[in-house]
């Protein structure tokens, strides 16, 4: 394992990298005993990211409430019929052909109107990298098709902030449910409330969590 943080005020960090990532993750395991039983039995979580680009977001709205298989393959889809997954090539595709690439209805009505919000300088990716995690969540929310769960992993995958807990993501509750013999039962506010002691690395927790849940998953 690698050593704790020192030098650096824990405080000041609101992304997490290469470079600091394994640190944080140790210093986790640290204050917590289960976050450190899953470092000891299956190593450090993978550092999940992607760039933040309109594909990014395609990406996360075709994850909703679908297994992560079933979405890459539609998003496969999409690059195999488009080349390139851009506003202006997403805004040529009829419904049909949407449907080909096996987009369901809701969801292709969800992507055309990210596209159209980036087309017409509405929403601006670069800006959104610059914003607080409050403002950003604002301005993607008021996209329709774009909750809570979305911003959430957007937050975290692709801007790399340290302090997301996704309280809509299964795996992650579920998880964190399991690592803390939690009943099933217990609500929403007093997982929140659990999570409140890993502020401010809750994304990294997370990833912790998502984690433990893919080992746990691979050994059934």
């Amino acid at each position: 394992m690698k050593k704790s943080i020192n030098n650096i005020i824990l405080e000041e960090i609101e992304t997490f990298s290469l470079e600091n990532f394994q640190e944080l993750c140790y210093h986790l395991a640290n204050q917590d005993s289960d976050l450190k039983l899953i470092l000891e039995n299956h190593g450090y979580p993978p550092m999940w990211t992607r760039e933040n680009t309109f594909e990014t977001l395609v990406h996360i709205i075709l994850e909703q409430q679908v297994s992560l298989a079933s979405a890459l393959a539609t998003l496969n889809k999409l690059k195999e019929k488009l080349k390139e997954v851009t506003p202006e090539n997403i805004l040529t595709l009829h419904d049909e052909e949407m449907r080909e690439c096996y987009v369901s209805r809701q969801k292709n009505n969800y992507i055309k109107g990210l596209a159209n919000a980036i087309m017409n300088d509405e929403i601006n990716l670069a800006e959104l990298s610059k914003m607080s995690n409050d403002e950003a969540r604002k301005t993607l929310v008021r996209l329709k098709g774009i909750g809570n769960w979305t911003v959430d992993v957007y937050l975290m995958f692709t801007l790399q902030r340290t302090d997301i807990f996704p309280i809509g993501d299964l795996a992650a509750v579920n998880a964190l449910k399991r690592l803390k013999q939690l009943p099933p039962k217990t609500t929403k506010e007093e997982l929140l409330e659990i999570s409140e002691q890993w502020k401010p690395f809750r994304s990294v927790a997370s990833m912790m969590l998502w984690h433990y849940y893919l080992s746990n998953s691979k050994t059934k």
